[in-house]
C-alpha cells in the first residue's frame, strides 16, 4: 500500500503544477458521461495513469474520464478507480478542486475496498487517506506531512445539498429546509471534494445528492466518488447511505454506475433514514 500512497502523492504534486498554468480550455473529446473534457482533465488523467503504471502492485485502473478499465500489471493485486480532477470546471473561477481515489483489492466493488484517498487543491494542498483510520496530510516544501487524525462529531453544523432544487422530491426539500431551520449553514461550492472536506474538518454536517427527476439514480459515480467517500466517512465515525442502505453494501454492474448518496455525521444520517423510510 505504501507504493500506492507514494504514487498518489507524486500525482498530486504534478497536478497542482498543472492547475497553476493558465491553459485549461476545452478539448474536442468527451468523457464517459458525454461531457466535453477540459484539457486539464485529460492532463490530470494522464499524470495519474503514468504514476500508477510504475507501481507493480496496481493490477487495473479505471478513470472517470475513460469508458473502460485498463490493465496495468497482471501480477498486481490492487484495482484503483479515480476521478482525476473532480470539479474541474471550478478552476477558472479559482475555487478548490480535488482528486479522488478508491483502492480495491482483487477486483472493483464496495466489499473489496481496502483504502481511500482524496486530495484538495486550494489555498493549500491537503490529502486525506483512510485505511484503518482517517488521516490528514499537508503539502509543505514539496512533501506531504502528517497533520492529524480526523474524527467527526455526532452532530454537525453544515449543510451541502446537491442537485437542482426544482428536480428534488418535495419530502427531500422539506428535510433540507428543516436542517436550515435548525441553524445549519449552507456550504455548497459545486465541488464534491472541497464540500465533503469542509464537513470533515469542521466536525460534521450533511452532504447530499438525492435522486432527482432528471437523475433518479443520482449523479455521482459509485466506484470513483461514492464508495471512496463512504469509506472515509465511516472510518471517521460518521455514516454514508443512499437514503436507506449503507452505501458500502451496494454493488455495481458497470464501472460508471451512479448512486443516490448522503454523507454526514451520525445525527444527520439518522434524520435522513427517518425521512426516507417514510417516503421511499
Amino acid at each position: 500500500m505504501r507504493d500506492i500512497f507514494d504514487a498518489i502523492q507524486r500525482s498530486a504534486i504534478r497536478i497542482k503544477d498543472a492547475i497553476d498554468v493558465k491553459d485549461f480550455g476545452y478539448s474536442n473529446q468527451e468523457n464517459s458521461s458525454g461531457e466535453t473534457q477540459l484539457q486539464l482533465d485529460i492532463k490530470c488523467d494522464m499524470i495519474i495513469e503514468e504514476e500508477f503504471s510504475r507501481v507493480a502492485s496496481v493490477h487495473t485502473i479505471a478513470s472517470e474520464e475513460k469508458e473502460h478499465a485498463e490493465l496495468m500489471h497482471k501480477d498486481g493485486k490492487y484495482f484503483i478507480a479515480y476521478d482525476p480532477l473532480d470539479g474541474s470546471s471550478l478552476v477558472d473561477v479559482n475555487l478548490s478542486v480535488g482528486s479522488i481515489f478508491g483502492i480495491y483489492e482483487g477486483e472493483f466493488g464496495s466489499a473489496k475496498m481496502v483504502a481511500s484517498c482524496y486530495v484538495v487543491y486550494g489555498p493549500r494542498v491537503e490529502m486525506v487517506f483512510a485505511e484503518n483510520k482517517t488521516k490528514l496530510y499537508l503539502l509543505q516544501a514539496g512533501e506531504f506531512e502528517f497533520v492529524k487524525e480526523i474524527r467527526l462529531n455526532e452532530k454537525g453544523k453544515l449543510n451541502a445539498p446537491g442537485g437542482t432544487q426544482q428536480n428534488w422530491a418535495p419530502y427531500h426539500k422539506e428535510m433540507i429546509d428543516s436542517f436550515f431551520a435548525e441553524g445549519y449553514r449552507l456550504r455548497y461550492s459545486g465541488g464534491m471534494v472541497p464540500d465533503l472536506h469542509q464537513i470533515l474538518l469542521k466536525g460534521g454536517g450533511l452532504f447530499s445528492y438525492p435522486g432527482t427527476s432528471d437523475k433518479p439514480e443520482g449523479k455521482l459515480r459509485r466506484l470513483f466518488e461514492v464508495f471512496p467517500f463512504a469509506f472515509i466517512y465511516e472510518k471517521s465515525g460518521g455514516g454514508a447511505i443512499d437514503g436507506k442502505n449503507d452505501l458500502m453494501t451496494l454493488g455495481h454492474a458497470h464501472i460508471h454506475d451512479t448512486a443516490i448518496c448522503f454523507f454526514g455525521s451520525n445525527y444527520e444520517i439518522a434524520r435522513v433514514k427517518e425521512v426516507y423510510a417514510k417516503n421511499g
